[in-house]
């Protein structure tokens, strides 16, 4: 007997021995969980793999960095003299470069000593007074056994101090070590890397060739475009800041726009740290009303970096939104320290353009 048309049709028996039907919505979640979780353990293994190999990662990093400013000079170089002598002429014009802001930067520094030391006493004393009167009204003999206890403390933790530094001079070796190999990789990358690159490709099979090819050069240029751009916001930040801290009569404002050179390699939080720095020294050898000029240049500083250099950088490599920049540094930063912060960006572009030129690469012909 058929089923009257005014009755809805019986389900469908279930097996014995069945279990309960799995919603399709959470078997999809399932499927997708398992996959993350495998790729988060595959990224623990391997930062757990680069953390026992940390210097030689940063090495090769860094002459990376080195290779993607020097090809450029090596390819002009190049029209004019054999490619070895080139890339030698960049490289020798590099460190000479280097060296030479960082002489300056030091003899600047020692000619201003005795005059910022007069400077910073002075400022100090004014601070004093300025927290003695309203609002904070502290006694007047607060800050009169400072130095004494400054110098109990140090007797107190000589011990630490000295192996403090001897750890220190033990990690200039390390860093020196590091920066001899990221020169020795740069060098071969600027001469040859192309033929380097082409023969870690032939090693491959004929199917995966042509694949590993494209997301190499996709990398590449990413890698070097983000380079050259954040370089260009380092140059520009420093320059700013420089003529800045020069117009308002700021001491150090030579090694302070360097501090602010070295810190704008970390986007976002770089730069206002460098500049929080020179607000201090603002503070100590000016007084408020300079200080708070630091303060408004920081603002201005972090506007033109935020909204018309970095999305300039962006454009040149890939485009990142500002909370994914921003959840990266943090990210590198809580892993790997100011190394990491200074890596996270350009890895997290790589790996972003890689996987476009994944998705956008033709199917190879069966």
């Amino acid at each position: 007997m058929s089923t009257p048309p005014d009755q809805p049709a019986a389900p469908p028996e279930r097996r014995s021995g069945e279990g309960p039907r799995v919603p399709g919505l959470l078997r999809t979640a399932a499927a997708y969980a398992w996959r993350i979780i495998a790729v988060g353990v595959v990224v623990r293994v391997a930062f757990s793999v680069l953390g026992q190999f940390h210097r030689i990662a940063v090495a090769v990093f860094l002459g990376l960095v080195i290779t993607a400013v020097l090809r450029p000079v090596v390819g002009l170089l190049a029209r004019l003299m054999p490619r070895p002598l080139a890339v030698a002429t960049a490289l020798i014009g590099g460190i000479v470069l280097v060296l030479g802001v960082l002489a300056l930067v030091g003899e600047t520094a020692a000619d201003q000593r005795s005059g910022l030391e007069k400077e910073f006493v002075a400022g100090i004393d004014r601070i004093e007074r300025q927290l003695e009167d309203a609002p904070f009204r502290l006694p007047p003999n607060a800050f009169d056994d400072l130095q004494s206890r400054i110098g109990d403390l140090l007797s107190s933790h000589r011990s630490t101090l000295i192996s403090t530094a001897l750890s220190g001079a033990s990690r200039l070796v390390e860093v020196l070590t590091v920066l001899a190999l990221a020169l020795f990789c740069a060098v071969f990358f600027t001469h040859s890397g192309d033929r380097q690159w082409q023969w870690v490709c032939d090693q491959l099979p004929d199917d995966a060739r042509r694949r590993f090819t494209v997301t190499g050069h996709a990398a590449w240029r990413t890698f070097t475009g983000y380079t050259h751009g954040i370089l260009l916001v380092a140059v520009i930040n420093a320059v700013l800041v420089g003529i800045a801290l020069f117009a308002l009569g700021v001491p150090l404002a030579l090694p302070l726009a360097l501090l602010e050179f070295l810190a704008a390699f970390i986007p976002l939080i770089g730069s206002p740290i460098a500049l929080a720095v020179a607000a201090v020294v603002a503070l100590a050898a000016k007084g408020p009303l300079i200080a708070l000029l630091v303060v408004a240049l920081i603002v201005v500083i972090g506007q033109i970096e935020g909204h018309l250099l970095h999305p300039i950088v962006m454009s040149w490599a890939v485009r990142l939104h500002p909370v994914v920049v921003a959840l990266a540094v943090v990210g590198g930063a809580v892993a790997a320290g100011v190394i990491g912060a200074v890596v996270a960006v350009p890895l997290v572009a790589v790996v972003w353009s890689v996987y476009q030129a994944l998705r956008d690469a033709p199917e190879a012909p069966s």
